[in-house]
């Protein structure tokens, strides 16, 4: 993820920005969306791996060429959320942040919901006893 993936050559120099700069973009925009709790690491043995803030880039997978990128993202969302809706918002938070950023075209951002994250149970009285 570490190459580089845009060189705007221009008279007094060069612009590059590294893959790993657009997944952290998207890694972001991905977790602002209220519903979502993180980033999926994906899944290995089947036990999804939620990633924390310093692992963004980690549940996101870029594929860019000249002038665009293809953004993959996986999320855990919270238990009763949309996740439709939650996966639009998704995918217009990441287009629009990468693009601002970037000046690169999004042409797809794929949503990959890895998980779904239950509510803690309240503790009963008999349970603080």
């Amino acid at each position: 993820m570490g190459e580089n993936i845009m060189d705007e050559n221009i008279e007094k120099g060069g612009v590059k920005i590294s893959n790993d700069v657009v997944a952290i973009i998207a890694g972001v925009a991905a977790t602002e969306v209220k519903g979502v709790i993180g980033m999926s690491g994906g899944i290995t043995g089947g036990i999804t791996e939620l990633l924390g803030m310093k692992n963004l880039s980690k549940g996101v997978k870029v594929e860019v060429n000249e002038k665009e990128a293809s953004i993959d993202v996986f999320l855990v969302v919270e238990y009763g959320s949309n996740i439709a809706q939650i996966g639009k918002a998704v995918q217009e938070n990441v287009k629009a942040s990468i693009e601002n950023m970037t000046g690169l075209d999004v042409v797809q951002v794929n949503v990959n919901i890895q998980g779904v994250s239950m509510p803690k149970e309240a503790k009963t009285e008999v349970d603080k006893k």
